[in-house]
């Protein structure tokens, strides 16, 4: 994948909208910098390869206010390099939530190994 350039116009009045926005677009899978410009420090520009933007898009909405995609383009780098082998198809990501950009650890299941009447766990 090449790496794109996204700008997305974000509400943020404060500094506190700000920091939140920058947070949650850091912890994005495939974001290598980001950066908020405009005259109104109201567009947050994101850089990075194999972004879901949509799913950024999405989240910033529910966490930090208005959010709406202004432009996508491909910057130019160094051309990758093409597999000579075809690659094998993957199957399509599962729908995105805003709780993918939190690491929460599932907390762990205890098991009973023998079925008795004193396992108080089950």
């Amino acid at each position: 994948m090449a790496k794109q350039k996204t700008v997305i116009k974000v509400t943020m009045p404060g500094e506190k909208s700000r920091s939140q926005a920058l947070g949650l677009t850091a912890r994005a899978k495939g974001v290598t910098s980001m950066e908020i410009t405009g005259d109104g420090k109201d567009q947050l520009e994101v850089v990075g390869d194999g972004i879901d933007i949509a799913c950024l898009v999405k989240c910033l909405r529910k966490k930090v206010g208005y959010a709406d995609i202004l432009k996508i383009e491909v910057v130019e780098g160094k051309p990758e390099k093409k597999p000579e082998e075809p690659m094998p198809s993957t199957p399509c990501p599962p729908p995105c939530r805003c709780s993918d950009y939190y690491y929460y650890a599932p907390p762990p299941m205890l098991l009973c190994e023998e079925p008795s009447s004193s396992c108080h766990i089950m």
